[in-house]
C-alpha cells in the first residue's frame, strides 16, 4: 500500500522552529506499526540525525514548523485549568442563587476541586520546565554573544573582512532576537498561569436562550491561546497546514492550525 501524500509531504522540507531559527532538512519518515507517523528524521548536518514527534510538527507552504513541547504542555494547563476554575465558580454562583442546591452541587464540587488539586500539581512540573528552559537559552545567548565578540576581536585586529564580520554580526542578531522571543513568550505563560485563580475567573454571564445562540463548529470552539510571536521568514500564503497532531483532541489539532499565521 502506497504511503498518502499527507506523510510524502514532509520530505525534504526544510524545518525551523516557530521562532524562525533553522533546525534542518526532512530526509525521512518514521511509522508505526499501523502506519501513522511517529516522527520525522531531520538531517541537522554536522549534529547528525535528529527525529523530531509528529505531534510536534505544523507544515505550512514549503516549511516544517517545530513547536516546542514546553509550549504544548503549558497551552492545555492553561486550557483545562481555566476550564475547571470555570465550573468552580459557576457551582459557587449557582448556590448562591438557590441554597436547596446545596447537595447536589456539593458532589459535583468535589469532582472539579479534585481535578483542580491535580491540575495543581501539573502545573508546578510545567513551571519548573519552563525555568529550565529559560536557563537553556539564557546559556545560548551567552554563546551566540560569545562567537560574535570574537568575530569583533579579529575584525580590529585585521584578521576578518569588514563584509565578514557584518555577516556574522547579522546572523548572530538573529539568532539573539529569536532567543529573546522565546524567553518574552515564556515570561507571557509564567504570568499567564500565575494568574489563574478562583478570584481571577470573572462572574459567569447567564447564557442567551438556545435559539439566540449562534452556533460554533469545534474548529472555532478553542481556549484564550498563548500569544505567538510571529514567525520569522515564515511564508505569506494563506495555505492551512496539510498535517497535524496524530493525537490530541479537537481543540488542541484547531490551535495547531492557528499557531504559526502571518
Amino acid at each position: 500500500m502506497r504511503m498518502s501524500e499527507e506523510k510524502l509531504a514532509f520530505v525534504g522540507k526544510q524545518v525551523k522552529d516557530i521562532y524562525g531559527t533553522y533546525i534542518g532538512r526532512v530526509v525521512g519518515i518514521i511509522t508505526e506499526i499501523d502506519g501513522e507517523i511517529e516522527s520525522i528524521s531531520v538531517d541537522c548536518g554536522s549534529s547528525g540525525i535528529k527525529h523530531l514527534p509528529y505531534e510536534q510538527l505544523v507544515v505550512q507552504g514549503e516549511y516544517v514548523f517545530f513547536i516546542p513541547k514546553w509550549r504544548l504542555e503549558a497551552q492545555k494547563l492553561i486550557r483545562q485549568k481555566s476550564l475547571t476554575l470555570k465550573r468552580i465558580k459557576a457551582l459557587q454562583e449557582i448556590v448562591a442563587e438557590n441554597d436547596s442546591m446545596k447537595d447536589d452541587a456539593e458532589l459535583i464540587y468535589v469532582k472539579y476541586d479534585k481535578k483542580l488539586h491535580e491540575l495543581e500539581e501539573t502545573e508546578k512540573a510545567v513551571v519548573e520546565k519552563l525555568n529550565a528552559r529559560l536557563g537553556e537559552l539564557d546559556a545560548e545567548a551567552k554563546n551566540v554573544k560569545s562567537v560574535l565578540f570574537d568575530a569583533k576581536l579579529q575584525f580590529r585586529s585585521n584578521e576578518m573582512k569588514e563584509e565578514t564580520y557584518q555577516q556574522i554580526k547579522l546572523n548572530t542578531d538573529e539568532l539573539v532576537e529569536h532567543i529573546d522571543n522565546e524567553k518574552t513568550e515564556i515570561s507571557n505563560v509564567r504570568n499567564k498561569i500565575s494568574l489563574l485563580t478562583l478570584e481571577n475567573i470573572g462572574t459567569t454571564a447567564a447564557p442567551a436562550p438556545a435559539e439566540a445562540q449562534p452556533k460554533e463548529s469545534p474548529a472555532e470552539v478553542s481556549p484564550t491561546p498563548v500569544e505567538v510571536p510571529q514567525v520569522a521568514s515564515a511564508p505569506t500564503t494563506e495555505e492551512k497546514p496539510v498535517a497535524v497532531a496524530a493525537t490530541g483532541d479537537s481543540q488542541e489539532s484547531s490551535w495547531l492550525h492557528q499557531v504559526i499565521q502571518k
